[in-house]
This record gives C-alpha cells, sequence and structure tokens, in this order.
C-alpha cells in the first residue's frame, strides 16, 4: 500500500509540474481555423483552441462577432511547453504566417474581427514580443502594423469551429458538399492565405501548405 500511494504521489507530482511548466501564447491571424492547423504542427504545443478575443461581451457567439459588432478578434490560445519551443519562436512564426502589414483583415476575410494581434499576459511576453515583432520588420523591410495589445478574457468558440480543418462532416461550400477537411482545403487556398504569405516572405515563410 505505501509502494502504491508513493507511486501515486509521485506521479501527481509529476503531473502538476508538467502543467506548471506550460505556457499559453494569445494570438489573432485571421482565420482562427488556419491559426490552429499552424500550430498544432509545431514541436511543443500541446493543445490550440479557437476562440475570441479582445472585446466586451462575454462568451460571444461566431454570429455576434462575425456581424463585426463586438470588437473581438477571432484567436487561438496556444498552450506549449517553452522547455521544447519558445516564446520566442512561437512569435517567429507567427509573424512569417500572416500578413502583418495589412490592418484591416487578413487575406480574403475583411473587417475588425479578422486584424491580427498579438495578446501579452506579462511584461516577459510584451517585451518578446516587441523584440519579435522590431527584428520581422528589419527582415521583411516593410511597416508592420500589427499591435500587441494586453491579454484580456479569452471565449474559446463552438465546439465545430475546433479542430475544423481535420473534421469528417459533410459541409456546404461555393463548390459544391465536401467533407469538412476538404471544405478547409479548399476555403484556405481560396483565400490565397499561403499565396500571400509566400509573396511576402519568401524563403521565411511559416505554414505554408
Amino acid at each position: 500500500m505505501k509502494t502504491y500511494l508513493f507511486a501515486l504521489i509521485t506521479a501527481l507530482g509529476l503531473a502538476s509540474a508538467a502543467s506548471a511548466a506550460t505556457e499559453k501564447a494569445l494570438l489573432a491571424g485571421g482565420c482562427f481555423w488556419c491559426m490552429e492547423s499552424n500550430y498544432e504542427s509545431v514541436a511543443g504545443v500541446s493543445g490550440v483552441v479557437s476562440g475570441y478575443t479582445g472585446g466586451p461581451e462575454q462568451n460571444p457567439t461566431y454570429e455576434q462577432v462575425s456581424s463585426e459588432t463586438t470588437g473581438h478578434y477571432e484567436a487561438v490560445e496556444v498552450t506549449f511547453d517553452p522547455a521544447v519551443v519558445s516564446y520566442a519562436e512561437i512569435m517567429r512564426l507567427f509573424f512569417r504566417s500572416i500578413d502583418p502589414t495589412d490592418a484591416e483583415g487578413q487575406f480574403c476575410d475583411r473587417g475588425p474581427s479578422y486584424r491580427s494581434a498579438v495578446f501579452v499576459s506579462n511584461t516577459a511576453q510584451k517585451a518578446i514580443a516587441e523584440a519579435a515583432k522590431a527584428e520581422a520588420e528589419a527582415a521583411l523591410g516593410r511597416q508592420i502594423v500589427t499591435p500587441i495589445l494586453n491579454a484580456g478574457a479569452f471565449w474559446p468558440a463552438e465546439e465545430y469551429h475546433q479542430d475544423y480543418y481535420k473534421g469528417g462532416s459533410l459541409v456546404l461550400t461555393r463548390g459544391g458538399p465536401k467533407k469538412q477537411s476538404n471544405a478547409y482545403k479548399f476555403y484556405r487556398e481560396g483565400c490565397g492565405r499561403d499565396a500571400r504569405v509566400r509573396q511576402l516572405w519568401g524563403d521565411q515563410t511559416a505554414f505554408a501548405h
């Protein structure tokens, strides 16, 4: 019994330590389906949740946010292990996977909810994000308009938005009925996301399909 209890306490301690070791990054880079797909491919990232942040409305719906009246951004909350991937690397990938010169939206998605932004939780994140923005601006040779803002409440989006890019349900698109994962690919290509990122960043492009 003592051996079992010791093993259980040790396991709980390790789980607690692992949980405490994770950090979160809150990022808005246009369509949260695409941001989720991007960051779930990064080693050290244990979870990505699509949701809404930046507006005063509590627990907003997709319909409310997409009406462009709430002030929210489509965003993702990225949980990562800083021993595997640093916040600085999360930031480097972020700037090189969006169009940070566009203040009115991202790619084919226009309006306030599709603007890019970095939401920071503490002074350390703010310093790293500002340094990454300055470095990206120097590398791109153009002004970056993506703001760095203090993080507020993050509201997870509806369940059907989570992991949309790998869903198997049948959905109706402008190209006809498609499996959800194929509809996502159809949308991403049609929206011109990867083409625009390659045009801006060339061989520094992150995540482009």
